[in-house]
């Protein structure tokens, strides 16, 4: 008979298995072009696009971080559910609109839409090495997440490099072999994975540790109420301000809905009313956080804690008890909450480097991109294991501060579909202004005005910067400018 660890072990390996198999057999079903391997030959459907969406969105920062926040922070962890919502609203009108362009044009990244209407090589390349610098640390955190949990809950019989890399040894594979067609079908059975098992831990973990939700919350209120009062604490455990909760939800809505990975996706569906259907039922997937952050707040008034706020959904796995097969179903959701985001950052990293900074300049062949595609994969996960074997760092932390560069992307985009007078000249400018603001205050943090996010400081310069810029210039051809805002 197995021992406790051993079985833990054979269910994570099960599971991931289970994720490849997935991954290489939806591979088949699209062509062997850079069309099909970016953009899934423009035709997935509802039910994939809505998981793709929930299950991207929500990843190692949600499951590990999350709770991570709820236990140590308190209320600022809401933040989180409301950028959701709000990231997503303005989706219903822009991503039938970029779906529609890219139909016309053949667009299959954000950078390709944005260079289509204000034509500059070196704009393209601007776009490709920002995205590279916020993609990065993004995939990063989905490495560490999934080391951590896999080093958790087997005791560190497998540990944190070893998890890591067999977990995304695994992602690299199948995205390495079937594109987003892989992404999207892993992504749908990931995604009902982890809220199943989100679910079932946010409410077995109250009721085992406080005898339900309800009397748990009133003894968090008697002892420790700072936690309960928005907007919560920041990292050194003071109230957090106004200014930095507030500025996180908007940098974090702009952000969600300008990360390139997400914003491919529109290239992705089967039609404008399966965008449109897909932002309206997103507000379901956010449930998916409730239990999360029950989870977190479970752990808050435990006499010992673990060493990392990050560590405490583990943490409290491992002190609860729980059969060996649940944890190992455990570790499989936290898995799959990673790996659901990670394939797709490494797809999009690799196509929008591609697509957006080698492209433009060399002219590949059709051949030439997907083989180009599939070095970058590995080149870009090799970047991030090495940083996720790094420590001393928050996941939520770390996913804000990529925030900062992604919120400079909406002002061109906006621009690039409903504003006629805006230019080349003004959209650079601005964009190169505002990610120059951002990545200031993101290394001196202590200048921030009233602790803003460094993204909307960084927008409060980025706008004025490309509406001035953009008057003072020539307006673009008007036949140029109709094939973009009449659609």
């Amino acid at each position: 008979m197995m021992d406790r660890s051993t079985l833990i072990t054979v269910i994570i390996f099960a599971y991931l298995a289970v994720t490849l198999g997935v991954g290489l057999v939806a591979g088949r079903r699209a062509s062997r072009s850079v069309q099909g391997y970016v953009a899934g030959d423009r035709d997935f459907g509802l039910l994939v696009m809505y998981f793709i969406t929930g299950a991207t969105v929500f990843s190692a920062f949600a499951f590990l971080g999350g709770p991570g926040w709820a236990y140590s922070r308190g209320a600022a962890a809401f933040y989180i559910l409301t950028y959701g919502v709000l990231g997503m609203a303005p989706w219903y009108a822009m991503g039938p609109r970029a779906a529609a362009l890219g139909r016309r044009f053949g667009f299959v990244t954000q950078s390709q839409l944005l260079v289509g209407r204000f034509p500059s090589r070196g704009l393209s390349a601007l776009m490709a090495l920002l995205t590279l610098a916020a993609f990065v640390p993004y995939v990063t955190i989905q490495m560490r997440g999934a080391g951590i949990v896999i080093e958790a809950v087997t005791d560190g019989t497998i540990p944190l490099w070893a998890g890591a890399a067999v977990a995304y040894g695994i992602v690299m594979l199948y995205v390495l072999t079937s594109g987003v067609s892989a992404v999207g079908w892993t992504n749908t059975f990931q995604g009902v994975f982890m809220v199943g098992i989100a679910w079932a831990l946010g409410i077995y973990l109250p009721n085992r540790l406080y005898g339900g939700v309800g009397p748990m919350f009133e003894r968090i209120l008697a002892q420790r109420p700072e936690l309960l009062s928005l907007p919560g604490l920041d990292g050194a455990g003071d109230p957090w301000s106004w200014g930095a909760y507030s500025t996180a939800i908007l940098a974090s809505a702009i952000g969600l809905t300008m990360w390139p990975h997400l914003f491919m996706k529109a290239f992705t569906a089967r039609d404008d009313a399966t965008i449109r259907r897909t932002v309206i039922l997103f507000p379901t997937f956010q449930l998916f956080l409730i239990p999360v952050f029950l989870i977190g707040f479970a752990g808050v008034l435990l006499p010992e804690g673990p060493e990392q706020a990050d560590f405490i959904l583990p943490f409290l796995i491992l002190r609860s008890d729980l059969p060996a097969l649940v944890v190992g179903l455990f570790c499989a959701g936290a898995l799959s909450a990673s790996m659901s985001t990670g394939d797709a950052l490494l797809h999009g990293a690799a196509s929008v480097t591609v697509e957006d900074g080698v492209q433009p300049f060399m002219n590949l062949s059709d051949r030439a991109q997907r083989r180009l595609m599939r070095v970058l994969v590995i080149v870009v996960g090799a970047a991030a294991y090495v940083f996720a074997l790094s420590e001393g760092f928050s996941l939520v932390e770390l996913l804000l501060a990529s925030y900062g560069i992604i919120c400079q992307f909406m002002p061109g985009l906006l621009s690039a579909m409903y504003w006629r007078r805006a230019t080349t000249a003004g959209v650079v400018a601005g964009l190169v202004a505002g990610s120059a603001v951002s990545v200031f205050f993101f290394l001196f943090p202590e200048l921030k005005p009233f602790g803003m996010h460094e993204g909307i400081l960084g927008l409060i310069v980025h706008i004025p910067v490309l509406v001035g810029v953009s008057l003072r210039g020539a307006p673009q051809d008007d036949e140029h400018v109709d094939g973009y805002l009449r659609v």
